[in-house]
């Protein structure tokens, strides 16, 4: 029998829902809103568990899911007294007249990488310190801590000295050692896995886990336990699996890095061992559904790690509405009490079984319609009949792929990006066909600096290139004709263009000229220099500064620039390819974005002022926003459309412009399904082509794919191309593949993708975003 808290009672009345829905769920759930809701949520359950549970065991996540948790819990602790705290703490079913104790707390550390220095900043020894012992004013002395400078190494030996270039080789467990540096590994490996024993019978003798919080992982992990975990494993030190080095990549400056780490983690069964335990998994937004139904939904199994938690009394999963999705019971009840539906909601319900029948929207039957509980509440609520329902749907899907035909004319476009590939990986070819038309206006505006994406390797290689050029005396005229002057607007498009002659004449040589002379004028504007030597001793300078930094330290704010810099001259190059030349592509440098772990949250004067003042400028008929709405994706995407929320609000309130159109647009992180998007933009071969070169060319830091999505070990525009084929595949079956093949229209026929956009205009779109006030919460 599951019971429930009083703050889950307080949160599953505001959600109207159950806590489970037994038999197709296997665990509660209890959903909220939005990201920082989810947040608040968890530290008030925490808050309430730490008040009942004085001296109890806690063992909390990493990385940035627990973002909101972590920011909730400090403000309640700092202002436990303040009216307003009282109150929200009341009114979320937490006792305000008992202070937690948190001192008394015994934590106990997840995971972390192996090896890694735990001195480091992007080290979770670090950051367990940092926000919850320091933060939320936990002993040290109660804390069960992995620090790798202290398991298994012998006296005097540092984790460089006994792993060279960080790579640790775990056949050592079970073949020969070959050298006297492979026996020492090998006796440092047994240490680990003794150090790993004994961290478990610590664990065990405090009488296991009182509660714990983690998110899930893309393949379903929870701590570093990866798909295939034994249900009953420990703590060890463990290999992970591609999706998992992929969502590290981030935190350790690269997949290069994160390939040859290894992790050391708590097991399943140490998360289980407390049978009282109240477990929690926290998930935002649609990119975590897929994993979360098979967490709730499927019986235990090593495939899904998250089924573990269906054995605790209190296991449960807190979830976001986008998180919940694929919950089918959950869904059908709150599906079933509508006393009407949206033609959305119909039409989402009717392709989807169209997909899963594998038939065309015209051929579905009465006992199709039946034998799905979605479909019949669909006939049962709509006073049309099938045949009306489908043909319907299938008119408005011919009308969307019609207007993604058409171009606009006379129109003036503000294309708008979280980072600077977001646009091309988005919504390309809606872009190019309205480029053709000369008669349209595009601006581009990046809003972020995008540094984060910028490797020190990519960086060096960038730096020795332009070294060559200097040493050699190549770039002497341009210097002697004050061609780097930073404020010189011709002088950078010609840096483009010398690029663009080398990416056609396929002259590695020219494309090499291009990148030196764009990254002397950047270190000319950040310098102030203006000589040849200086410049080199600056290069030297650099070089040392990037081969000296571990990956994914942060860097120094004039790095952060550089890296910056580095990211726009990419996006002038890809717009370049279609004729724009640099003053049609403008940078926001946000300052919320700051490479710490946790973004900061969006300033009116500091962040939407600067959007708001571009809008004056350019005053737009359409503005492209990616559409994030509960940061499913990365972060910086979710408080990004705030930003262009709030800028959009006050440009129409003093400009008058209500006729002013959005277009939302999803790229590799976030998809539309079909009855989402209104307009569907036609892919041919030649456009995947467009997008893959482009993207390879243009794109130089990002080529290596050093911080790849987890759904595909390759490039971006690699994974681009296989989503916008998807949806293509999708419309296919609704529409049957003769619509396409015997289209009287070229066009159709040579369509083999499909970008899905949607076309709003402001108060829908408005409703859609958090207003910056909400997203925030004061906080």
């Amino acid at each position: 029998m599951k019971t429930k808290s009083r703050v889950e009672e307080k949160a599953l009345g505001r959600s109207g829902q159950e806590l489970m829905y037994w038999p197709t769920e296997k665990a509660a759930v209890i959903t909220v809103e939005n990201f920082p809701m989810l947040g608040k949520l968890t530290a008030l359950r925490f808050v309430e568990w730490v008040q009942n549970n004085p001296g109890g065991v806690v063992s909390l996540p990493t990385g940035k899911t627990p973002e909101h948790f972590i920011k909730w819990v400090t403000h309640y602790l700092n202002n436990w007294s303040e009216k307003e705290v009282v109150r929200d703490l009341e009114d979320g079913g937490v006792d305000p007249s008992k202070r937690p104790e948190m001192s008394s707390l015994h934590f106990v550390q997840i995971d972390e990488f192996y090896p890694i220095n735990p001195e480091q900043h992007n080290s979770f020894y670090y950051y367990v310190n940092s926000f919850y012992l320091s933060g939320f004013g936990f002993d040290k002395k109660k804390a069960l801590l992995i620090n790798c400078n202290e398991i298994g190494l012998p006296k005097g030996k540092k984790l460089e000295e006994a792993w060279p270039e960080n790579k640790v080789d775990l056949t050592l467990r079970f073949r020969q050692a070959k050298s006297a540096e492979e026996r020492m590994q090998q006796t440092i490996l047994e240490n680990v896995d003794q150090w790993c024993a004994e961290y478990e019978e610590r664990v065990q003798k405090l009488g296991g886990i009182g509660f714990f919080l983690g998110g899930i992982g893309p393949d379903g992990h929870i701590g570093f336990n990866i798909r295939g975990s034994d249900l009953n494993s420990t703590t060890r030190l463990t290999p992970t699996n591609y999706e998992t080095q992929a969502a590290a990549a981030t935190d350790l400056g690269g997949i290069e890095v994160s390939r040859n780490r290894h992790v050391i983690t708590i097991g399943l069964s140490t998360i289980t061992y407390n049978k009282e335990c109240t477990a929690i998994v926290m998930a935002a937004g649609e990119a975590k559904a897929g994993v979360v139904a098979d967490a709730v939904q499927q019986e235990r199994h090593v495939r899904y790690p998250a089924t573990v938690l269906q054995g605790l009394v209190n296991g449960r999963f807190y979830l976001t509405q986008g998180a919940a999705k694929l919950l089918v019971e959950r869904q059908y009840e709150r599906f079933r009490k509508k006393e009407s539906l949206t033609e959305q909601e119909v039409e989402e319900v009717v392709i989807n079984l169209a997909l899963e029948k594998r038939k065309k929207l015209r051929e579905l039957t009465e006992k199709d319609f039946e034998g799905n509980r979605f479909a019949a509440e669909v006939l049962k609520k709509r006073k049309e009949g099938r045949e009306a329902i489908t043909g319907e749907i299938e008119k408005r899907l011919i009308e969307r792929i019609e207007h993604g035909s058409r171009s606009e004319l006379n129109t003036r476009f503000l294309h708008t990006e979280p980072h600077h590939d977001d646009i091309m990986l988005g919504y390309l070819a809606y872009v190019v066909r309205r480029a053709r038309d000369a008669s349209n206006k595009h601006t581009f505006l990046t809003l972020t600096s995008g540094f984060n994406s910028v490797t020190n390797e990519h960086m060096v290689d960038q730096l020795l290139n332009l070294k060559h050029f200097l040493v050699s005396g190549q770039f002497d005229k341009l210097l002697s004709e004050n061609y780097f002057a930073p404020e010189d607007a011709h002088a950078k498009n010609r840096d483009i263009w010398q690029y663009l002659d080398g990416v056609a004449e396929n002259n590695t040589h020219t494309r090499h000229e291009g990148e030196a002379r764009r990254l002397l004028r950047n270190l000319m504007t950040l310098f102030d220099g203006d000589g040849r030597e200086k410049m080199l001793g600056r290069i030297e300078e650099l070089m040392n500064y990037f081969k000296t930094r571990y990956p994914g330290e942060k860097d120094q704010p004039h790095v952060q620039r550089l890296k910056g810099m580095m990211r726009e001259w990419e996006a002038e190059c890809l717009w370049g390819y279609f004729g724009f030349n640099s003053s049609s592509v403008k940078h926001a440098r946000l300052g919320f974005y700051k490479g710490d772990v946790f973004t900061e949250e969006p300033k009116i004067d500091r962040d939407v002022v600067p959007v708001l003042e571009l809008l004056r400028e350019i005053k737009p008929d359409i503005v492209g926003v990616a559409l994030d709405p509960e940061a499913s994706g990365p972060d910086t995407h979710y408080k990004v459309l705030q930003v262009m929320a709030e800028a959009l609000r006050m440009y129409e309130a003093e400009s008058g412009r209500h006729d002013m159109k959005v277009i939302g647009y999803r790229n590799i992180w976030y998809r539309f399904h079909p009855s989402e998007s209104n307009v569907y933009v036609p892919v041919s071969l030649n456009m995947f082509s467009v997008l893959s070169n482009s993207f390879n060319n243009a794109f130089a830091s990002q080529r290596g794919a050093s911080f790849p999505s987890y759904e595909l070990d390759g490039p971006f525009s690699d994974l681009a191309q296989k989503i916008q084929v998807s949806q293509y595949q999708m419309l296919k079956v609704c529409l049957g593949r003769e619509y396409f093949n015997e289209h009287p229209s070229p066009l159709i026929q040579a369509t083999r993708g499909f970008t899905f956009v949607k076309m709003m205009a402001l108060p829908e779109f408005y409703e859609t975003c958090m207003t910056l006030k909400k997203s925030t919460e004061e906080l």
